[in-house]
């Protein structure tokens, strides 16, 4: 069994994001101009980053990609055609531990200004289709944000669905935090 971990907790002014796997969190801020703009707040461990494939090759671990699946390094025990696990570090996988695979989370801190809108975390089936520009202007396009994260995901299923035709879908889940209470509703009259 495979689990990608992500935790975050807002205390006061400060973001703290610990991550574990191939998921990832994106912030939204306001730039000097205006325009939403993404500021990635974690790393996707994979094999593919290269202090990952060496602590995993130094362990005896292996990392390639499989012949139907360019580009996509994973992470195989020293004798076997197994687990080909896409990330390099996970909980589970108990399997390949001594070769390579460690649970060890990366943990970020962020002071959050004003200018900060919202966090987006979502696995790694929304990140290999969304492009992290793309995630916050769908995000922020959602009037309602109680709907914002399901938004994000079916754009990541229609995107799967369009640009990987024949391959199987990844798992798809996201989580919105937004920093600040929406503005009041705006009331209009008619006064004659």
């Amino acid at each position: 069994m495979v689990s990608e971990i992500m935790f975050f907790l807002l205390q006061g002014e400060l973001l703290y994001v610990a991550n574990v796997g191939d998921s990832r969190a994106v912030l939204a801020t306001t730039s000097e101009d205006g325009n939403l703009m993404p500021v990635q707040l974690t790393v996707d461990f994979k094999p593919s980053l290269p202090q990952e494939a060496k602590r995993i090759v130094e362990c005896k671990g292996r990392v390639f990609c499989l012949d139907d699946e360019p580009g996509v390094q994973r992470v195989w025990l020293p004798d076997e055609e197994s687990p080909g696990l896409a990330m390099s570090r996970a909980f589970g996988d108990h399997c390949i531990k001594d070769f390579g695979l460690i649970s060890v989370p990366e943990v970020t801190q962020r002071r959050i200004s004003g200018k900060d809108q919202f966090v987006i975390m979502a696995t790694d089936g929304v990140w290999d289709v969304v492009s992290n520009q793309e995630a916050v202007q769908i995000v922020s396009a959602v009037a309602d944000r109680s709907k914002a994260a399901k938004c994000l995901v079916k754009a990541a299923m229609k995107a799967w669905r369009r640009r990987r035709r024949g391959i199987a879908m990844d798992d798809i889940s996201a989580v919105c935090l937004f920093l600040h209470s929406p503005p009041p509703p705006a009331f209009a009259t008619n006064m004659g």
